[in-house]
């Protein structure tokens, strides 16, 4: 098993003897994800043992936040706003095409490891429908017609 890196361990000992030192799990799971882009089933069992919380407890924290992953990412995450206004204007089938191009479903990632598929509720950006995010770019008023040339182009990137 390999250890968690120097300045986490080090975080979790001085935190450790606390009292209520299991209000700064969130915390140390937030370092993991910093450091690794998710939470492996191997780091979430060190910090069981480190902090001497049961792993079910751990895993139910990173389970109940959105905002944790337990498995690798892409490089590029593509959000795509479901939301009301993006979906009157047709967001379920410029989905349909991400998914196609990129032979994946919401919450997968590439096997190339490029891409990670997610989908979001609402930008906040309504008169700009459809929105698709990749990365911090974002793309307005999106058709099915740009899905492959928007793609193209962080293919691009990576050559």
């Amino acid at each position: 098993m390999n250890e968690l890196p120097s300045d986490i361990i080090e975080f979790i000992e001085s935190i450790k003897n606390e009292k209520n030192s299991e209000s700064n799990l969130i915390e140390v799971l937030h370092m993991i994800q910093n450091k690794y882009g998710y939470l492996s089933e191997e780091n979430l069992t060190k910090v069981s043992y480190l902090m001497n919380i049961p792993l079910a407890k751990i895993t139910g924290v990173a389970t109940f936040y959105h905002y944790f992953k337990l498995k690798p990412i892409g490089k590029y995450v593509i959000n795509i706003c479901m939301g009301t206004a993006c979906h009157i204007k047709k967001s379920d089938i410029l989905a349909e095409k991400l998914k196609e191009e990129l032979g994946i479903d919401f919450g997968e990632t590439t096997k190339d490891g490029l891409f990670t598929l997610m989908q979001s509720r609402c930008f906040g950006a309504c008169a700009l429908a459809p929105i698709i995010k990749i990365g911090k770019d974002v793309y307005s008023s999106v058709t099915v017609d740009q899905i492959p040339k928007i793609l193209e182009s962080y293919f691009l990137k990576e050559k």
